[in-house]
């Protein structure tokens, strides 16, 4: 539960500039098409990203944000997400 206050913190804090500039749904940031985030391909949707705000996000700890996580991380704070296409 934690882990999910944590993850909602750190999408609050994130740029609402950034959110509007760049395309944030997985197959978008996932720009390497395999089934995952990385911490480089994050920080492309979202600049201002540090690895702690990563690293909590990240809730297995195997340093990839998977489909799951990252769903997880958008549903918390809707309000800071732009509608995808």
């Amino acid at each position: 539960m934690k882990k999910i206050i944590l993850s909602t913190l750190v999408v609050l804090g994130m740029s609402g500039a950034a959110f509007a500039q760049t395309a944030t749904d997985f197959v978008t940031v996932d720009t390497d098409a395999s089934g995952s985030v990385s911490f480089e391909e994050a920080q492309v949707a979202w600049p201002d990203l540090t690895t702690e705000s990563f690293a909590t996000a990240d809730t297995d700890a195997n340093g990839e944000l998977s489909a799951e996580e990252y769903a997880l991380i958008l549903s918390t704070a809707p309000a800071a997400v732009p509608a995808t296409n």
